[in-house]
């Protein structure tokens, strides 16, 4: 893609760098976003793959805030939905992670794909917090590394993938935002180191003292990483894993609850608050079957506490 990006700036509409026929396309994205968001996005990615077709092959730079710049391919099927100015991404993490602004943290952004969160963290509005935006896809890591030098490069990146241990794995996939190293090694994809979230500690790059946000987003692998993570776990670190909607067991969460010393947090969306489980029973009403559900995993008496505080914001409520 040699051709400038394509400018939009989430809060104001503002759209440059386009011809007639291509903003009418953006327009049709957004229209098919609005309508789609009544059932949960379901279809919206299939007419983006049509409009595609006729779509110059380009990138969105998406203005997020003043200092925050994400890079994703116009026309998108995944990302395309943030073209809805309404649409909130994983809110219940942006929540947490706006709250934090005055924290001094760390995200350890594992399955960080085009860098969204780490753009986000690293901008002034969340506080300029430090982050490491792991990703173990070729493709999806050149988006990466454009949306860290979009923003003056501030957030460190690293291509690898994340287990419960060192090694090499073969990554898979046919949608970008869920290319997994889960599955028969010998199938086709490509090969990627795998690090464990605590070898960053090994490797002096964080310390191990620190306050982290880990979020895990890494396509069937969050029990291995969440014991790849032990250590930075048993301090002040909190770890955001995906327990996809679809997954009407629970696996992720039952495994924190039954498995680790870890408390487990979920944001009931109607309640409007950050609730400590003891079992997987409130999730089949708060759980979407059509998308995934980040829970919160922690030990740290500074995270929970932080979180009741943060309940007790009238700002929650406000959103």
């Amino acid at each position: 893609m040699n051709a400038q990006p394509i400018r939009f700036d989430r809060s104001t509409g503002a759209l440059e760098g386009v011809n007639a026929w291509e903003r009418f396309a953006v327009l049709l994205l957004i229209g098919g976003a609005k309508i789609s968001s009544r059932f949960s996005h379901h279809g919206y990615r299939w007419g983006c793959n049509l409009l595609r077709w006729a779509l110059p092959s380009r990138e969105v730079a998406m203005k997020l805030g003043p200092d925050a710049t994400f890079i994703f391919p116009y026309g998108d099927g995944y990302w395309s939905k943030m073209l809805d100015r309404s649409f909130r991404y994983e809110e219940e993490l942006e929540l947490l992670l706006r709250a934090a602004r005055d924290v001094d943290y760390t995200l350890i952004d594992c399955g960080a794909n085009f860098g969204f969160f780490s753009v986000l963290v690293s901008s002034a509005a969340f506080g300029s917090r430090p982050s490491i935006a792991i990703e173990p896809s070729s493709a999806n890591y050149a988006l990466l590394t454009k949306s860290a030098a979009a923003n003056g490069n501030r957030f460190r990146t690293i291509r690898a993938a994340i287990g419960a241990e060192r090694g090499t794995a073969r990554l898979s996939g046919f949608k970008h935002e869920g290319m997994s190293i889960v599955g028969d090694p010998s199938t086709s994809g490509e090969e990627v180191p795998v690090i464990a979230v605590d070898n960053l500690v090994d490797d002096g790059i964080i310390a191990a003292d620190g306050k982290y946000v880990i979020k895990l987003d890494v396509e069937g692998v969050e029990i291995e990483a969440l014991k790849g993570a032990a250590r930075l776990l048993a301090g002040d670190s909190i770890a955001v894993c995906e327990d996809h909607g679809s997954d009407r067991n629970h696996t992720v969460s039952r495994f924190v609850l039954n498995e680790t010393a870890l408390e487990l947090v979920v944001f009931d969306p109607v309640a409007r608050r950050f609730e400590r489980l003891t079992d997987v029973t409130p999730l089949d009403r708060i759980k979407n079957a059509r998308i995934g559900y980040n829970v919160f995993a922690t030990a740290s008496p500074f995270w929970l506490d932080f979180i009741e505080r943060l309940n007790a914001s009238p700002a929650l409520r406000a959103q």
